[in-house]
């Protein structure tokens, strides 16, 4: 038989197999999972196994025609029963398997996250937040560290389902350095800063602004206060201190981890790392402070802060924001 004759046999077998591949769909989808390394024969059975198919061993002939025994991918799929083999096939060769998200907000601290990835991949979060304030693994990422805090980036993350923890932490960390731009390190390299002290004070940013648009003004306060030698005081570092976030910080939680490293309010400088995840924002605002010679500021209930240059305004504008939350508090009262 000639090479031409061959052609024109398996075409006519490609077709005969496809026309007869595909049936009427009946019933749920299924789930099925592909492990790594298998063979085309294993693939079509449990395909057969899950009624998908009907034919395991037309579907492989099927599918060494298409040119596909080597094309199919790994992983969890959903498949209705009775699918065209095209369908299937595509599927398989695509990678199109089930996924799950993985959202991490802004300034959410390893603990937290440890938590939501290990309800998404159910495994204990104890055991992730073990890896990830593991000194390590710092190394191993090529992060600063001292540990993984701050080097997993805020965004929502698409994985397979299956997927497993290190590669998880992976793209999370590859997040995070792709945020780093040439315009930005340049930046931190012309003031003297550190990768680990630029994400150290954007974190500390991230975690007091909740209105976005002062990110920078806060950065001002708090680049000012270095320079001149001033302690930080940040309040989100003693909530991190503490290892629970209290609604109301108190002069008492202060002195509660007064010897902790990450009390602003007792140490000098920066703490020894980042206490949260910083987007690429609030470690742009950390490089590129607003120019003004604020020194102080205090929340309102809103979220927004009242700046201040001087600690005498600093008195003034915090009496206004106890009279606000009195207020507040009287007026609820008398609902």
């Amino acid at each position: 038989m000639t090479a031409r004759h061959r052609s024109l046999v398996w075409g006519l077998i490609v077709l005969l197999l496809a026309g007869c591949g595909g049936g009427s769909q009946n019933g749920d989808s299924v789930r099925l999972t592909i492990p790594p390394g298998s063979g085309l024969g294993a693939v079509s059975d449990s395909l057969a196994a899950n009624e998908v198919i009907q034919w395991p061993f037309a579907f492989r002939l099927y599918a060494r025609a298409q040119g596909a025994e080597r094309s199919i991918r790994p992983g969890t799929y959903e498949m209705e029963p009775g699918s065209s083999w095209a369908v299937v096939l595509d599927k398989l060769v695509r990678g199109d398997v089930v996924t799950q998200r993985i959202t991490i907000p802004e300034a959410w601290t390893a603990r937290q996250i440890a938590i939501r990835i290990g309800e998404t991949l159910q495994i204990p979060p104890d055991s992730v937040l073990r890896v990830l304030h593991d000194s390590s693994a710092a190394e191993t990422h090529e992060v600063p560290g001292p540990t993984l805090e701050g080097y997993l980036y805020p965004a929502t993350y698409v994985f397979p389902l299956g997927v497993d923890l290190s590669r998880t932490i992976r793209e999370m960390v590859a997040a995070y350095q792709r945020a780093w731009s040439p315009e930005l390190r340049a930046r931190a390299d012309s003031l003297g800063m550190s990768e680990r002290e630029v994400v150290t004070l954007a974190s500390i940013i991230e975690a007091e602004a909740r209105v976005w648009g002062e990110r920078d003004t806060i950065s001002a306060v708090y680049n000012n206060r270095l320079r001149r030698g001033m302690r930080l005081q940040a309040d989100p570092t003693v909530q991190y201190a503490l290892g629970e976030r209290q609604a109301r910080l108190l002069y008492a939680h202060i002195d509660e981890v007064a010897d902790h490293p990450y009390n602003t309010y007792r140490r000098d400088g920066l703490p020894p790392g980042p206490i949260g995840s910083p987007s690429r924002e609030a470690i742009h605002a950390a490089l590129y402070p607003a120019d003004v010679g604020f020194l102080f500021f205090v929340a309102r209930p809103d979220g927004t802060h009242i700046f201040t240059h001087t600690y005498a305004e600093h008195n003034v504008a915090r009496r206004q924001v106890r009279q606000a939350l009195d207020a507040a508090a009287a007026e609820g009262q008398t609902q």
